[in-house]
């Protein structure tokens, strides 16, 4: 059994941070592309939608294959991509170019967050949701930096100062180099035999587990499309409602995107603790009251409901992952890859689909809509109840 591995573990997590602030400089900089490029409500949606889409069809075929044909150095290769977007999105001056540079960066990230989450899961020691917390906080850290480098940096020098920010996928690449050093190393110790292929005895029937899939992938429309029309409109809502200005609802975007790290830091180490079905009930049912107070408070409530929504919602992402690996031992990076697919994917098409209903209607009738979505969150009593592996009851006990 591979031991507890702190470094890797810290590394994985830097280089999700690295990569997410990359990804999040795209919504943080809607408002400047919206005015450069004379884009619409639907054509920023748009934006989101390719980018995500990008990730969320590469990702699963990437876990799939790499389930049955570990590549160590993937995620350093697949990161070269995203310095090619960031490159090419300094410069976009059309909507053409700008969705190549989303496609790009979405290829990066369809790569990288599969196999990363594999080495999570490895370096684990058995702490699954204490791993994949870690690796959760670190991108969700960086999607908050992201709004407060662009109010800082990109918001008074415009949209060519991107390419000062060159050096963070420079630096993810050496970052993924090292973790990927380790994880050869691991396998040619473990007879070249992915993690992924041990301890594959299943608990459960497949017409129980294809259905508890089902349900989880549910939860992860719900979760993710409340998500995106926070982190895509977010901005535009408070300026629309309050009258901000962008650097102001940058910040606030900066405050509920930190507060979403925070709650994802918590949720791994209490499901590993209490149960992960304990985490999904509380984190996607348990927010529908703010969700639903939340478009009829005035600024400063709703700065403090979001923040309050993204810390409880937020801890949902890791137990659903942990879980649905525990469900198909055999196939971790298929999951990984199917679930931050899908998250993707639904994060796009909410973006795209509620970007339409912002032009049709209003930025303030989505929040309205949306802040129902979290009753979805009734369908957790459909998923059964799992056991705890050895690796999981030997780490409790250490």
């Amino acid at each position: 059994m591979i031991k507890t591995a702190p470094a890797i573990l810290i590394a994985t997590s830097i280089s999700h941070l690295l990569n997410d602030l990359l990804q999040s400089l795209l919504p943080s900089i809607y408002p400047i592309l919206k005015n450069n490029l004379h884009l619409s409500f639907t054509e920023v949606g748009l934006i989101t939608f390719v980018f995500q889409l990008t990730a969320s069809i590469l990702q699963p075929l990437v876990g799939i294959y790499t389930d049955r044909n570990p590549l160590p150095f993937s995620a350093s290769i697949g990161m070269v991509s995203s310095l090619a977007g960031l490159v090419l999105l300094s410069f976009a001056g059309s909507l053409p170019l700008t969705l190549l540079a989303a496609a790009m960066v979405g290829i990066g990230s369809a790569v990288f967050h599969p196999e990363s989450s594999r080495v999570a899961r490895a370096a684990s020691g058995g702490r699954y949701g204490m791993a994949q917390s870690l690796f959760q906080v670190g991108g969700n850290a960086g999607t908050a930096i992201g709004p407060l480098l662009a109010a800082l940096i990109i918001v008074p020098y415009g949209q060519q100062s991107i390419i000062n920010f060159i050096l963070i996928p420079v630096a993810a690449i050496i970052v993924l180099y090292y973790t990927g050093i380790w994880y050869s190393n691991c396998l040619k110790q473990q007879k070249l035999q992915p993690f992924s292929a041990q301890n594959t005895d299943l608990q459960l029937s497949k017409p129980v587990i294809v259905k508890a899939l089902l349900i989880l992938l549910l939860l992860i429309f719900s979760k993710f499309f409340y998500t995106a029309s926070m982190s895509t409109f977010y901005t535009f809502y408070l300026i629309d409602k309050f009258h901000v200005s962008v650097e102001s609802a940058q910040i606030s975007l900066f405050m509920y995107l930190a507060a979403i790290a925070a709650g994802t830091l918590i949720g791994g180490p209490v499901g590993d603790r209490y149960g992960r079905l304990v985490v999904i009930w509380v984190s996607i049912l348990g927010v529908l009251p703010l969700t639903l107070v939340m478009p009829y408070a005035n600024l400063f409530w709703t700065q403090v409901l979001s923040i309050c929504i993204g810390f409880i919602i937020a801890s949902a992402f890791s137990a659903i992952i942990v879980y649905a690996q525990d469900l198909l031992p055999g196939r971790v990076g298929m999951v990984s890859g199917l679930f931050f697919g899908f998250a993707f994917g639904m994060g796009g098409l909410g973006a795209g689909l509620l970007g339409i209903l912002a032009d049709h209607t209003s930025v303030r009738f989505v929040f309205e809509l949306c802040a129902f979505l979290p009753i979805l969150g009734v369908l957790t009593y459909f998923l059964p109840k799992l056991k705890k592996n050895k690796l999981e009851k030997k780490a409790a006990l250490t």
